[in-house]
């Protein structure tokens, strides 16, 4: 009697299982679109950041040649 008991509590109907994996699914998908909006967002402020900073300015400057210094030999 108990172990008819205890077999018929812990089984799971098959509609019962389906209900919790369509609503576990379905949170997780929010989260994934929560994250790929959030990442976006942030790569549209990185590139905006990027395109008002000073690092810009730096990044314009042309390549200085060095080896015009007095360290190096230039007498071809």
């Amino acid at each position: 009697m108990l172990k008819t008991y205890i077999s018929n509590t812990l089984l799971v109907s098959t509609m019962q299982l389906t209900i919790v994996l369509i609503v576990t699914a379905t949170i997780f998908l929010v989260f994934i679109a929560v994250a790929i909006i959030k990442m976006y967002k942030l790569k549209a402020e990185n590139k905006r950041l990027l395109d008002n900073s000073f690092y810009k300015s730096e990044i314009d400057k042309s390549y200085q040649d060095f080896t015009d210094g007095h360290l190096y030999d230039n007498n071809n």
